[in-house]
């Protein structure tokens, strides 16, 4: 019954790949259908969902302080010192990578985990839904995969169907269950991503990935799809638009997929990651992102890389006033456990739900006001040379990881030597350097049009006095100052004792709404008057709480809109008791 089973599974891949190359509808038909479908409401409501990525990579647990230990896999193709010097302590490194990678199952015993403990965990946090990892870009299996026999966790490793094993558990505890899946595999003989030329692409699509994905999801119905591996091809190389609309077709009508499904898709969720969020709602959104700075736990990474509970709290409630969600990441242990300091994030935030969640859960943006924010300023620390490549993190703690500025002088400590030196600029997204009577500008977005080198002459007697300014708007954070003597063949950063200062927009106070209640969420503790700039007219029957106490507050609003909450009616024990942000309901 099985192998009849496959054999379906295998005959429907293939007519689904060759006839969407023959059916009548164009490309930009077939999505423009799928848009027209909408999204289901479920999705929006939600808020919180628990990504969890777990793997043979969770044996090592390790990559750069700022690195995805999940991409153990690709830094073994490329022979990383750091990677390989970890892997020789539990594989023979002389191997191909595939089987290097693959004595890493030896290891991987999963001897404590308990999906029910899991489970009951991600909804105590306050999610909503669970999106578990079924396959990273290793093309490695945590289900009972007939498309990858031999590499799948219920073969090797802890002998144990994960998928299966967790998605009972996640309903049981009513919660959603959805899956990511890599589209490609680094590891596969029939297309090894990043390796074998795009001719080979078509016969892994067709052979491999269609059928395994259709098995995937005839076999347990995902709620949501969170498709990866995308950014090399085309949605119509990948035939997502077909395998789309057959997923939705299979789950119905509360099924939902992301927006990583082929360059240039403009369909399913947007998957902002390690970012502040966007403002677009023409579709749902919801940020992806560990506690710290990987997805797949990094043994290596530095406390301050993890959000404090009082970070990340904040940063999904600004999430949320923006009208997005946010996918949270566990990296569990290769034993099954999730680290402690995981869970008390994890805890921490399930608490302030279970007080604030009115103000989260099925809540949306209001308009003109979504976030209160007020400017700060902090010293960078000095520095050498501007060779910045911040990746997923901002220059300081408690910074955003976008929208920000830093400003550096510089004076290099010594003449340097006599001679014509070519200075540049770079970064993402842009930087200013006054040099002379010009200013060198580069802008990521107009590389092609940016004046961002120039010449100066050096006599030999004098020292070289900068100032660089750059700014930051979303997505990748570098910044680059360097020279060339030689006319431009090699360059090296302009090295000099570098002073700076940061600068951003700090969220004080945010904004969401559900039905007729208007909740105002406070990043500071509240003394004994809340003063809130800036608000709408309230009808003089309003009646205002906080969130988490009993009484109902005084208040008076000024004619400019400025409100003035009394809170000497809460006692200092209920206000003691609250942490992290505080949320004023307001009900008409």
């Amino acid at each position: 019954m099985a192998n009849r089973h496959i054999r379906r599974i295998i005959a429907l891949s293939l007519s689904l790949a060759a006839a969407s190359g023959l059916m009548a509808q164009t490309e930009q038909e077939k999505w423009d259908l799928l848009n027209e479908r909408g999204y289901p409401q479920w999705f929006s409501d939600a808020k919180l969902g628990i990504f969890v990525h777990w793997g043979l990579y969770s044996v090592p647990a390790y990559a750069g302080k700022e690195g995805y230990s999940e991409w153990l896999y690709k830094g073994l193709m490329n022979r990383e010192p750091g990677r390989m010097k970890i892997m020789s302590l539990y594989a023979d490194t002389s191997l191909p990578v595939r089987e290097m990678y693959g004595q890493l199952a030896d290891h991987w015993h999963a001897e404590l985990w308990q999906p029910q403990e899991w489970a009951k965990m991600f909804k105590d946090a306050g999610a909503r839904y669970v999106m578990l990892v079924t396959k990273h870009h290793d093309g490695y299996s945590l289900f009972a995969d007939p498309f990858s026999p031999q590499w799948n966790s219920t073969v090797s490793g802890p002998r144990r169907d994960i998928v299966a094993e967790l998605t009972k558990a996640v309903r049981q505890a009513g919660l959603r269950m959805c899956f990511y899946y890599s589209l490609p595999e680094w590891s596969n003989p029939l297309h090894r991503w990043t390796v074998d030329p795009d001719s080979t692409l078509e016969r892994y699509v067709t052979r491999h990935m269609i059928p395994q994905f259709r098995f995937l999801v005839d076999r347990f119905r995902p709620d949501a799809i969170f498709a990866d591996g995308d950014w090399d091809f085309t949605a119509e190389q990948l035939h997502s638009a077909d395998l789309i609309r057959w997923y939705y077709g299979m789950v119905g009508d509360d099924a939902i997929v992301n927006d990583r499904w082929g360059k240039g898709t403009q369909h399913g969720f947007r998957t902002p990651e390690y970012s502040a969020g966007i403002a677009d709602l023409d579709r749902p959104w919801a940020e992806c992102r560990g506690i710290g700075r990987s997805f797949g736990l990094n043994r290596n990474e530095d406390l301050d890389n993890y959000m404090t509970d009082r970070e990340l709290i904040q940063h999904f409630c600004e999430l949320v006033a923006h009208g997005g969600g946010l996918t949270l990441n566990v990296g569990p242990a290769a034993d099954g456990t999730i680290p402690m300091i995981q869970q008390e994030r994890l805890r921490s935030l399930g608490q302030w739900l279970k007080v604030n969640g009115e103000a989260i859960y099925g809540t949306w943006p209001v308009r003109d006001m979504l976030c209160h924010r007020s400017r700060t300023t902090a010293a960078m620390p000095h520095t050498t040379a501007i060779d910045f490549d911040w990746v997923r993190n901002a220059p300081l703690k408690g910074m955003p990881v976008d929208n920000f500025e830093v400003e550096w002088t510089g004076i290099t400590p010594t003449p340097p030597a006599e001679g014509d030196y070519i200075l540049r600029i770079n970064g993402d997204d842009e930087v200013w350097m006054p040099v002379g009577r010009d200013t060198l500008y580069y802008n990521h977005a107009w590389a092609d049009n940016a004046r961002s080198q120039t010449t100066v002459h050096m006599d030999g007697s004098s020292v070289l006095a900068m100032k660089v300014r750059y700014r930051e708007r979303e997505l990748e954070a570098t910044v680059h100052v360097d020279w060339s003597r030689d006319g431009g063949k090699t360059f090296t950063p302009v090295y000099a004792d570098w002073e700076g200062t940061a600068s951003w927009e700090r969220t004080v106070r945010c904004f969401t709404q559900n039905g007729d209640n208007l909740y105002v969420i406070e990043f500071e503790r509240p003394g004994r008057e809340m003063v809130i700039p800036s608000m709408p007219k309230l009808d003089k029957r309003a009646a205002i709480t906080l969130l988490g106490t009993t009484a109902t507050l005084k208040w008076r609003q000024k004619r400019d809109g400025t409100l003035v909450i009394d809170l000497t009616a809460v006692s200092a024990k209920e206000i003691n008791a609250l942490d992290h942000a505080w949320v004023f309901k307001i009900s008409k």
